[in-house]
């Protein structure tokens, strides 16, 4: 169905509450709430107004295994794969920074959009949709800057089939060392949560930039929130965004880095 292949949370109700306090520039906001809808909201609903189906529960990580990962900066829980591959020789040292495609870096939508930047085919069950995309403004020289000071990886909880072809647009400069999409994620109390101990990196040397908290509710104290993009062309945020990613780039520990920002 259209409506299970591009994933969003509403902003309602979910509170995630990281280490608080003001942050230059306002770049480091509190993080939004947001409703789980059940196992998630779509913003591309289907047409007939029938629910998604509901994707097979993922067992959610003990709160011991979550423990000892944050305590031991382990990147990997015992007797599991990590997400990601071998560290490149370019990005040695580098922070790993986790980036989220939907409501970030793009909008999309199924009905026609007159300004689309692409338009990007997807075949859900056996039937060929036009799914219209906008990039979000200054996506190209924020993901052009990050990827000169980060390791970045793309991680959505959308479907491979519509997130890769758009990625493929969007990063034509090959930023992104590798994609995670929905399979990736660990479903979690009605939410598709993006698991940073799974990605086999440190976690004092991890972030994620992501719109939606409970994506990264698992680690609130690694996350850069970033308000939600739909249309707006006067946006700003990437924009702002960068001189806190040019002094987190140069941390030792990306908890203390924050920290700072955040005046503690």
């Amino acid at each position: 169905m259209e409506s299970s292949v591009i994933t969003q949370v509403q902003k309602e109700d979910l509170q995630v509450s990281p280490k608080t306090g003001p942050v230059s520039r306002s770049a480091l906001k509190q993080p939004r709430s947001c409703n789980l809808f059940k196992a998630l909201f779509c913003c591309l609903r289907a047409q007939d107004g029938s629910k998604p189906p509901s994707p097979p529960p993922t067992p959610p990580p003990s709160q011991q295994a979550l423990l000892e990962s944050q305590e031991n900066g382990s990147v990997v829980k015992q007797g599991e794969a990590s997400l990601l591959p071998v560290v490149q020789v370019q990005d040695q040292g580098k922070i790993c920074v986790v980036i989220d495609l939907d409501e970030t870096l793009v909008h999309s939508s199924f009905k026609p959009i007159s300004n689309a930047d692409f338009v990007v085919p997807v075949e859900i069950e056996g039937t060929t949709h036009q799914v219209y995309v906008l990039k979000r403004p200054h996506v190209d020289q924020f993901l052009s800057r990050m990827g000169e000071l980060f390791e970045c990886v793309l991680f959505t909880a959308s479907l491979a089939k519509y997130a890769d072809p758009v990625t493929d647009l969007l990063d034509h400069r090959g930023v992104f060392r590798a994609r995670l999409f929905r399979e990736s994620c660990v479903f979690h109390q009605g939410c598709y949560v993006k698991d940073l101990s799974l990605l086999g990196r440190d976690l004092h040397k991890t972030l994620i930039l992501d719109n939606s908290p409970a994506s990264y509710i698992f680690h609130p104290n690694n996350a850069v929130p970033v308000a939600s993009w739909f249309d707006d062309v006067d946006d700003a945020e990437l924009l702002h965004l960068l001189p806190l990613f040019e002094e987190l780039s140069r941390t030792e520990d990306v908890y203390e880095g924050l920290d700072r920002l955040r005046g503690h």
